[in-house]
C-alpha cells in the first residue's frame, strides 16, 4: 500500500506543524470579520462630516464654504449613525461564527458599540438645541471621537489586538490636540488625522489578513 503525499507530510514533525500552523491561520482568516468594515464606515464620516463642518464652521467663526447652517450637522450625524451601525453588527456577526466565550465576547462588544452610540447621539440630540451653533461640532465630533477610541483601545484588550489599540491611542491624542484647538480646527483635525488615519487603518489590517 503506497503512501499518499498528505501521510508522507505528517512523517516529518516540523512539516505537520507547518501544516497545522497554515490551517489555523486560514481558519482564522475566515472567521474574522473584514476590518475595512470596521474601521472605513467612521473614517468616511469623519472625513466627509467633519470636513464640512470645517468649511461651514472654520477658525474664528468663518464661513469657507457657504452652506446651509443645519446640513453639515445633518450629513455628520447621519454618518455617524450609519457607522454606529455597521460596527455593532459586524461585532454581533463575528461573535455568531463561533461558540463558547469567543462568541459571547463578540456579541457582548456589538452590543456595547451600538448601546453606547445610541445614548450618546441621543443625549447630543438633545443638547443641540442650548449648545451654541460653533460648538456643536465639538460636541458631537469630539464626544463620538472620544468613544471611538475608547471602544477601539476596549476592543483590542477583548481580541489581543495590539494594532486596534494603536488606532485607538492615535484617535484619542488627535480627538484631544483638536479640543484643545478650539471650534473649527477641531473638525479639520479630526477630518484629516481621524478620518485619514482610519481609512489607512483599513487598509492595512485588510493587508494584514489577507
Amino acid at each position: 500500500m503506497t503512501s499518499t503525499d498528505d501521510d508522507s507530510a505528517f512523517d516529518d514533525p516540523a512539516e505537520a506543524l507547518r501544516v497545522i500552523q497554515r490551517e489555523q491561520t486560514n481558519v482564522e482568516r475566515e472567521l474574522t470579520p473584514d476590518p475595512r468594515l470596521t474601521y472605513w464606515p467612521w473614517g468616511i464620516a469623519w472625513l466627509v462630516g467633519s470636513g464640512l463642518l470645517f468649511l461651514r464652521y472654520g477658525p474664528d467663526g468663518r464661513v469657507l464654504v457657504d452652506m446651509p447652517d443645519w446640513l453639515p450637522l445633518l450629513v455628520f450625524s447621519s454618518l455617524l449613525i450609519a457607522a454606529g451601525v455597521i460596527t455593532g453588527v459586524v461585532g454581533a456577526r463575528s461573535g455568531r461564527q463561533v461558540t463558547g466565550p469567543s462568541s459571547r465576547q463578540g456579541t457582548m462588544y456589538g452590543f456595547a458599540w451600538s448601546a453606547g452610540f445610541t445614548g450618546l447621539a441621543i443625549s447630543f440630540s438633545r443638547l443641540s438645541d442650548v449648545v451654541p451653533d460653533e460648538m456643536q461640532g465639538i460636541l458631537w465630533g469630539g464626544g463620538m471621537a472620544a468613544f471611538v477610541g475608547a471602544m477601539f483601545m476596549a476592543g483590542a484588550a477583548v481580541w489581543n489586538d495590539r494594532t486596534m489599540f494603536v488606532l485607538g491611542a492615535w484617535i484619542s491624542v488627535v480627538n484631544i490636540v483638536g479640543v484643545l484647538f478650539g471650534p473649527g480646527w477641531h473638525a479639520l483635525v479630526v477630518s484629516v488625522a481621524g478620518g485619514g488615519g482610519l481609512l489607512v487603518a483599513g487598509f492595512v489590517a485588510r493587508a494584514r489578513l489577507r
